[in-house]
């Protein structure tokens, strides 16, 4: 049995002598769980019982050679770092071996022992590292767990769920569509973390936040020197989401010189950096995401017809929050809870005249709006339930915006504060009696030039 924390390292050594230096040397560290082999057959035995997490092996052993031990180990075990230690300097045999997969090749001499335990500490460095991001990775693929993100019970957004379900079963293009504060970007991300490319990156980009002249760069990348300020390599965008998923949001706001070549990248499954002749295969799965619709921008001449059916894939529409009134509710306790929880705050009820004056808004600002509102509502409380006056709508008030809006509670108590100062005319002894908090607070605030009076 591997002991709890032990880290396991199998030598195969036929020379008794060389065997037990290693293994005194990385005996040093009580963390390691060590076994020795005179012969590939005993090592390649005790695979089947014990898994190592790093594997040395001699390149000349009475039954077998590296070459061949090395190709047996790999095929069990694809993802167990293995170190030749060799007494030949040959470097043919080197090149070869560390081209097949081998993790490093040492020549014995007094200096092996060294290289070894400093190599030992890298790979196990590098292998907690890959079961941290390994760790986050479920995590991620937790949080956007269909039923965290697609909240309601409404047919629309049934439909969209099926959808969803469909386009993780398989690597066709998908193309979102839906208002600004719809959750295009939650859906990407959720057929991403539940598709067969989940440990692979996710990479979002926002078309619309990039300036013209630097978007073929940050797409495709460029070359040290490719133009003027090019001072290093960039990766672009497409080469980090290699073997994932690229999202592009608001991709009708493309320029058309940079379509025609985003199509070709696409027809071809490759790229060249700009300044480079290099090209770099590509294995992507594209998601894209509009506010606009893609078809209306082909027929007045502004999105490439021979792109959109390149991109369209999967079509999933995401319906307006006015369109699916039966979800409102649904949805505001769920931003209410998770807001309370965040926070520390007691957990929040919300009145019936809270919920008329809810299902009764449009929601311009879709489900994003709704969860502005609902963080908001939960700073206005003054007690466990949420009142009719604690909802505050933007078609109330221009000094609590809400559309597209994600504030910290910090946020949301300077706004309010400022409110209440706009409205009881500067009087900061009445506003800290009506807000219960203490005056030094409200003038700590203006001190730090986060509130004013005039």
């Amino acid at each position: 049995m591997k002991d709890s924390g032990a880290y396991r390292i199998f030598i195969v050594e036929d020379d008794p002598w060389y065997g037990e230096v290693l293994k005194y040397q990385l005996s040093l560290n009580p963390d390691y769980e060590l076994h020795r082999f005179t012969t590939g057959k005993d090592c390649l035995t005790y695979l089947g019982t014990l898994t190592p997490d790093l594997i040395t092996i001699d390149y000349s052993l009475p039954d077998t050679n590296g070459a061949d031990l090395f190709k047996r180990i790999h095929e069990q075990l694809p993802d167990v770092p293995v170190i030749v230690i060799s007494g030949q300097k040959d470097v043919e045999t080197a090149v070869g071996l560390l081209q097949a997969g081998v993790h490093d090749y040492f020549v014995k001499d007094d200096r092996t022992k060294d290289m070894l335990w400093n190599a030992v500490i890298k790979i196990r460095e590098n292998q907690s590292l890959k079961q941290e991001i390994e760790h986050l990775r479920e995590e991620l693929g937790q949080k956007y767990d269909f039923s965290s993100i697609i909240k309601g019970n409404s047919p629309a957004i049934r439909r969209v769920f099926s959808l969803v379900e469909k386009a993780v079963r398989t690597n066709i293009n998908v193309s979102v569509t839906g208002e600004t504060g719809t959750g295009k970007e939650l859906v990407a991300k959720a057929i991403h973390y539940h598709s067969d490319r989940k440990k692979k990156p996710f990479v979002a980009v926002n078309m619309a936040a990039i300036p013209l002249e630097l978007a073929e760069s940050e797409l495709f990348g460029h070359e040290k020197g490719a133009f003027t300020g090019a001072i290093n390599r960039k990766i672009g965008r497409f080469e980090e989401a290699n073997k994932g998923t690229l999202f592009l949001d608001e991709i009708a706001e493309l320029d058309l010189s940079l379509q025609s070549k985003l199509l070709r990248v696409l027809q071809e499954r490759e790229l060249t950096r700009v300044g480079s002749s290099e090209r770099i295969a590509l294995d992507i799965r594209l998601v894209i995401a509009s506010h606009k619709n893609l078809l209306d921008e082909v027929k007045a001449g502004r999105f490439r017809e021979d792109l959109y059916y390149r991109i369209m894939g999967l079509p999933i529409a995401l319906p307006p929050l006015r369109d699916r009134p039966t979800d409102i509710m649904i949805l505001a306790r769920h931003f209410l809870d998770d807001f309370c929880k965040e926070n520390r705050l007691p957990a929040m009820a919300i009145s019936p005249s809270a919920t008329d004056k809810l299902i009764q808004y449009s929601f311009p600002g879709n489900v994003r709006e709704l969860k502005s509102v609902m963080q908001l509502a939960a700073v206005m409380c003054d007690g466990n339930e949420i009142r009719q006056d604690d909802v505050l709508l933007a078609s109330e008030s221009e000094d609590m915006p809400m559309h597209g809006e994600e504030k910290t509670l910090r946020d949301y108590t300077i706004q309010v504060i400022k409110s209440y100062l706009k409205k009881y005319d500067n009087n900061v002894v009445l506003v800290a009696d009506k807000l219960d908090v203490g005056k030094s607070t409200i003038y700590k605030m203006i001190q730090n030039n986060e509130l004013s009076l005039s």
